[in-house]
């Protein structure tokens, strides 16, 4: 809690301000009583109007400083919980983008997006509500006890009596309430999780009919969120009814043994009034307290998921500047990335798994070669393209770029260097020229129309009615696959990148489309990865890397792998028929 709330500390004179308003508000209804008492005692008792009108003017402007106050008090507390919640939001958010892949795995999308949206907006709540409200209660309640004491001393130990056992079930409410919302939380992070899949997989959803069985899935996840939430408010609801009852008492003792002071003669009208008045402040003050208890349970459940996001020590992003190295060392790579580049005796496990993904990778490419990537699923293909922009680190071994140590280039010179297409295609809302530009954001018209006619798409893309400024459905709905895929390549493209890596992009793509793409490609000269299942994308690669369960089963030419590796060949066969050997050896 205590890191969260430092985000509060650059807003401390709206806040000090917000308090200060605050106070001088409280002060005013806390006499306001005494002032009553004086005019009953003083004035109304010994029919004395001029006292009624002067103790009278004193309570009508006194009303109308508290008015100034209390709104004043709002306008900064707003100000400071909003700009709280906007620099959490920021950081948390920055937070979230510098992570690496194996930190992803930790927190659930849907985690994130609730800790970002639900949690930061309780923190905000609480900061306002502290400002302008919570810290009136314990005010109001030892201030009207102080000025009870102050008016008559007999009848304020009456109300001093049920201070103990107030703080005592307010703690104790407090800590079980705390972990009550914080299962809430969890409950709601799981039914955004069932909303985000189903928004994603609706057209699957729909094809396979399982419409009605997601709708049951969701209302049982909500259902146990209404629950666990009825719960938690429940038990601070049941709250009030204890503390009210408790100071009720406190209040029917005050009129009974006021009633007999005032027989007696060691109490006026006046006193006895003011205190009781003092008696019912406290029950208003308090009647807020489930309230209050909720919220700040709940923000006190956010903080702590958003200082474990916070906390997390794993990230991507690199201290130093792109010309330092891991070393503290001027890096030997001064001059633009040309595209070398060499895997040394690599292996690769996931984080938290003892499965080898890969194990012992040994390849040298020299810039500007094209090397095709092939194998089964599951064979570490991605895996390893992704080790090269750093998206993930190697277990063992060693990356070098241009004869340089990937760890000793920064995230952001490396990757300026590469364009990557992922084999799940992501696209954004906005235009085509929007997504195109994403790539490379001060591109030119030109740029783009470039990109798009290396892509193959460009004369889509003139055919459409707006041409380049088409607006995208979400996530591109509104283009075929193939559409998709080639957008995403132009978007790489458009970097103009020493290293171009494709993963399984052309998957897509009809055999005319894909030769003409190959084609273009081969005029880059840029080095080019490409993750591929067809043997007639490999033909014409530089380099062919064959994996097979994480190991480099073997590596070559397309024709030095057909007289050398019979796993390669047995892939060609599967793709052209057993007698398409002899064929190959013709050609």
């Amino acid at each position: 809690m205590g890191m969260v709330l430092s985000f509060l500390r650059k807003y401390r004179a709206a806040s000090i301000t917000a308090l200060l308003m605050m106070l001088v508000e409280l002060s005013v209804e806390l006499m306001q009583p005494y002032l009553i008492s004086k005019i009953i005692d003083n004035g109304i008792r010994v029919k004395d109007l001029s006292v009624v009108w002067l103790w009278g003017g004193v309570l009508l402007g006194s009303s109308v400083i508290a008015f100034i106050a209390g709104i004043s008090s709002s306008f900064f507390a707003s100000h400071a919980s909003q700009s709280f919640a906007f620099d959490l939001r920021d950081k948390l958010y920055d937070k979230v983008q510098s992570f690496t892949y194996s930190v992803f795995s930790r927190f659930e999308s849907s985690s994130l997006i609730t800790r970002l949206t639900g949690d930061v907006t309780q923190l905000q709540d609480m900061i306002f509500m502290s400002l302008r409200f919570a810290t009136r209660v314990p005010l109001v309640v030892f201030g009207s006890i102080l000025m009870a004491l102050i008016v008559d001393v007999k009848l304020g130990l009456l109300l001093v009596l049920t201070i103990p056992f107030l703080i005592v079930f307010v703690v104790w409410m407090m800590k079980i309430a705390t972990s009550n919302f914080g299962r809430v939380q969890r409950r709601l992070d799981k039914v955004n999780e069932v909303i985000q899949e189903n928004l994603t997989g609706i057209r699957l959803i729909r094809v396979f009919v399982r419409v009605g069985h997601e709708i049951e899935r969701f209302a049982k996840f909500s259902l146990a969120l209404m629950k666990e939430t009825v719960r938690s408010l429940r038990l601070m609801e049941s709250t009030v009814p204890y503390i009210l009852l408790l100071v009720n008492c406190a209040i029917i003792a005050v009129l009974w043994f006021g009633r007999i002071d005032i027989a007696a003669g060691d109490a006026t009208v006046g006193q006895v009034v003011a205190v009781a008045n003092y008696s019912l402040r406290i029950i208003g003050a308090l009647s807020a307290l489930s309230w209050i208890l909720m919220n700040y349970s709940r923000a006190i459940a956010s903080a702590g998921r958003i200082q474990e996001v916070m906390n997390t020590e794993d990230h991507a992003e690199d201290p130093l500047p792109d010309s330092v190295n891991a070393a503290g060392k001027s890096s030997e790579l001064v001059e633009p990335i040309r595209g070398q580049v060499e895997f040394r005796n690599v292996g690769f496990r996931y984080p938290g798994s003892d499965i080898t993904v890969l194990d012992g990778i040994n390849f040298k490419v020299e810039a500007g070669q094209r090397v095709a990537i092939l194998g089964a699923t599951g064979s570490g293909k991605s895996s390893l393209i992704q080790l090269i922009p750093r998206l993930h680190e190697p277990t063992q071994g060693e990356i070098h770029i241009d004869g340089v140590d990937t760890r000793d280039i920064s995230h952001s010179r490396l990757r300026a260097s590469i364009g990557y297409v992922p084999q799940e295609v992501m696209l954004f809302t906005g235009s085509i020229r929007d997504n195109i530009a994403w790539g490379q954001e001060n591109a030119s018209y030109r740029q783009i129309e470039t990109a798009a006619r290396q892509a193959q798409i460009h004369e889509t893309i003139d055919q459409l009615p707006e041409g380049y400024d088409t607006k995208l459905g979400q996530r591109g709905v509104n283009l075929s696959g193939g559409q998709k895929q080639r957008l995403s390549i132009a978007r790489a493209l458009v970097r103009q990148p020493s290293i171009l890596i494709l993963d399984d992009s052309t998957s897509a793509l009809d055999v005319a489309t894909e030769a003409a793409l190959l084609e273009e490609l081969r005029d880059l000269s840029c080095t080019t990865f490409l993750i591929t299942q067809k043997i007639s994308s490999t033909r014409s690669a530089d380099l062919i890397l064959l994996l097979d369960e994480g190991r480099l089963a073997a590596s070559g030419k397309h024709e030095d792998l057909m007289q050398t590796s019979l796993l390669y060949r047995q892939i060609f066969e599967s793709q052209y028929g057993e007698g398409s050997q002899h064929v190959q050896s013709l050609n």
